[in-house]
């Protein structure tokens, strides 16, 4: 997929990171079909990015499977709790060898799948891969100097998908290891809630470095029991998301820890967002998983209990900051000595 050729691609889901990801291939002369749910867009995404012009290149269309038909690549920019319905919709429109991107930072309930493993059960005639990192579409749509990586073990696939997506202001980066970008994405959300909570108490920022750093370890050691590669975790997907996702007012999970730390309910928290946090399902279901593989997450476990067994979040910190001493860094390079 080069850029002095054009492209049909589809992008599936009229949010934020969805329009912005649809008005970067626009903008390198491919025909984008931006599939919306409900409303039409007119000329811009008035809800979540106002202001925010479409590219004359994007087609707006709330019909899905017209939307995809004749689609050489097809972006999934929608919920990770919609993607199996939405891909059983379209996967007898799709060619074999379609390239299929999963942007979904979430975990499937039933099967603790992760968004890019639900496509390929369903989608199992096209190249499946993922997009992930420090993706902010607010900063992306004001201009902002923004990374991101292509996971997928294809060289050819990331090398299409940087073709598609490349731009003066957007940088793409490659890794084999589409496991472990992938899950960094889901995990990195529990993380954002916590150092939400731990900003709308007014922690200093010696507590901000130790709830960030113990973050990173808790998610690497997790990631490496369920077979990821844990160097995946010092990149963009890794600590590049993580960071800000648990610094930025624009991260949706890091709002709704700010709401519960004043005191909010988790129902009120969520209405105050009013968008999906990804972060709130993946807490109950990565809990539920390393209490199954015996796996300590004592962030994620304390998290968790405020969550969903109401307790309070000063014994929920307290739990967080005395919870047991353990090695600074889990994984060491050994010495040729």
């Amino acid at each position: 997929m080069g850029n002095s050729i054009n492209h049909k691609v589809a992008v599936l889901g009229g949010g934020s990171f969805g329009t912005v990801i649809a008005n970067i291939i626009a903008a390198n002369g491919h025909a984008v079909s931006l599939w919306v749910r409900n409303d039409v867009l007119s000329g811009q995404n008035a809800a979540y990015l106002p202001g925010y012009k479409l590219d004359s290149n994007v087609t707006v269309s709330a019909d899905l499977e017209g939307s995809v038909q004749d689609c050489g690549c097809v972006i999934f920019a929608v919920p990770s709790s919609a993607f199996r319905q939405i891909a059983r919709q379209i996967s007898g429109y799709l060619k074999k060898g379609t390239t299929v991107i999963s942007t979904a930072k979430g975990i499937e309930n039933a099967t603790f799948l992760l968004p890019s493993q639900v496509l390929q059960e369903e989608l199992s005639q096209c190249e499946i891969g993922v997009i992930s990192g420090p993706n902010i579409a607010k900063e992306i749509a004001d201009g902002q100097i923004t990374a991101t990586v292509v996971a997928s073990d294809n060289d050819a696939f990331c090398s299409e998908v940087q073709e598609l997506l490349v731009s003066s202001n957007f940088r793409v980066y490659t890794n084999h290891d589409q496991f472990g970008v992938e899950l960094a994405g889901a995990l990195k959300n529990i993380y954002a809630i916590v150092s939400g909570i731990t900003d709308a108490i007014g922690a200093g920022q010696n507590t901000k470095s130790v709830v960030l750093t113990r973050s990173l370890a808790e998610m690497n050691r997790f990631a490496s029991e369920l077979g990821a590669n844990p160097m995946t975790f010092l990149g963009l997907s890794g600590i590049g998301d993580l960071y800000v996702t648990c610094t930025s007012p624009l991260s949706r999970n890091f709002r709704v820890g700010v709401a519960i730390g004043q005191g909010r309910t988790l129902e009120q928290a969520i209405d105050d967002v009013g968008q999906v946090a990804e972060g709130i399902n993946t807490t109950k279901l990565v809990k539920e998983k390393a209490d199954e593989l015996g796996v300590y997450m004592p962030l994620a476990s304390a998290l968790y209990a405020t969550l969903f067994e109401e307790r309070p979040i000063k014994e929920s910190l307290s739990a967080m900051m005395l919870s047991e001493q353990n090695m600074d860094v889990d994984f060491m390079v050994k010495s040729n000595d």
